[in-house]
């Protein structure tokens, strides 16, 4: 066991990103709000680029975190696909549609919150600029 507590809440929470990840989620951020709020430790908030797609994560997470004995508390908006929340108690995740993400912008809300980065995120964010570096080579 480690004295850093985030270092623990990062390997934990790399689960959950790893599962939000698997269905391809947009934009996804991960927030620390234990000082900002008594509701939950952390918000993982992503998007999809369809109601379709935004479903096909929320339902991709919850089948994923089973797998590990993780179940959600409660779920919400699943059915319209504009703004999933699953509530698995320290951990919320959002899953937004994008046009609905920017309309309530959770991350302005918590402006005040730290991002925190697994090591799943950094993977993503990664390979998303590798893959920007090539497209813009084949462009040149």
């Amino acid at each position: 066991m480690t004295d850093d507590p985030n270092l623990s809440l990062n390997s934990s929470l790399d689960l959950y990103v790893k599962a939000a990840l698997g269905k391809k989620a947009l934009g996804l951020v991960v927030l620390d709000v234990r000082e900002l709020s008594s509701i939950a430790d952390v918000f993982i908030i992503c998007s999809g680029r369809s109601n379709r797609q935004v479903t096909a994560i929320a339902e991709f997470i919850q089948v994923d975190l089973k797998k590990h004995g993780i179940r959600p508390l409660s779920v919400e908006g699943k059915k319209e696909g504009h703004w999933v929340l699953l509530d698995y108690g320290h951990v919320i995740i959002h899953v937004f549609y994008e046009s609905m993400r920017n309309f309530y912008d959770l991350e302005g809300l918590w402006i005040d919150a730290k991002r925190i980065k697994t090591a799943s995120l950094i993977k993503s964010e990664n390979l998303t600029t590798e893959i920007a570096e090539i497209s813009e080579i084949g462009n040149d």
